[in-house]
């Protein structure tokens, strides 16, 4: 079991990151950041994910008002040729998305930030990920499933989407939305131990 005494405060309302975060053994609250994420058009994605997971762990520690709390908050974008896909709106919209990423590397972005009191910590990493060639029919199958409609992207690894994946680079877990192994390294600043000692 790990070892964190302290509170430690998921500011994300994602199952997929509650899901990883059980498997490190970790106790946690979830209390998802509860604004709209503001626009950052003159960023980079990378700079984009750290902006958005500051405003969410930002937006929990108003609400908790709790100082010595260990907040964690994150956000993931897909980027493409330099371009930001984030949710889709409606079908049509994940449709075009995964047409978008057919036969082609794309990279998933995940930015992390994990404060204390004034300390803040925050650090995005990105992983690539190369889809086959998909048909039409395939995606709009795909898509009828539901799994897009809260992924950025319009795909979730983790479930038949796995079936377009041809190969990956980094960390397989930032595309699911956390990475584990940033993670690690930042939670022990915090006094947070994944490993028993």
């Amino acid at each position: 079991m790990a070892h964190n005494d302290e509170r430690l405060i998921l500011a994300s309302g994602s199952p997929r990151r509650q899901a990883l975060l059980q498997g490190l053994g970790l106790k946690f609250e979830v209390i998802p950041a509860p604004g709209r994420e503001e626009p950052h058009p003159d960023l980079t994605p990378e700079e984009l994910v750290q902006a958005l997971a500051r405003e969410k762990a930002a937006q929990v520690r108003a609400l908790t008002g709790d100082e010595e709390a260990v907040i964690l908050a994150a956000d993931t974008v897909v980027e493409l040729d330099g371009a930001i896909l984030g949710k889709p709106a409606d079908a049509a919209r994940a449709e075009a998305m995964l047409a978008s990423l057919s036969g082609r590397t794309h990279r998933v972005w995940t930015g992390v930030c994990v404060s204390r009191g004034g300390e803040i910590l925050t650090r995005a990493e990105g992983t690539e990920v190369t889809f086959r060639s998909l048909t039409p029919e395939e995606i709009r199958a795909y898509v009828a499933t539901g799994e897009s409609m809260d992924k950025a992207g319009a795909y979730g690894i983790q479930g038949r989407a796995a079936l377009f994946v041809e190969g990956i680079r980094g960390d397989y877990f930032n595309v699911m939305g956390l990475p584990l192994c940033t993670l690690g390294l930042m939670l022990r600043r915090f006094g947070v131990e994944l490993l028993p000692r």
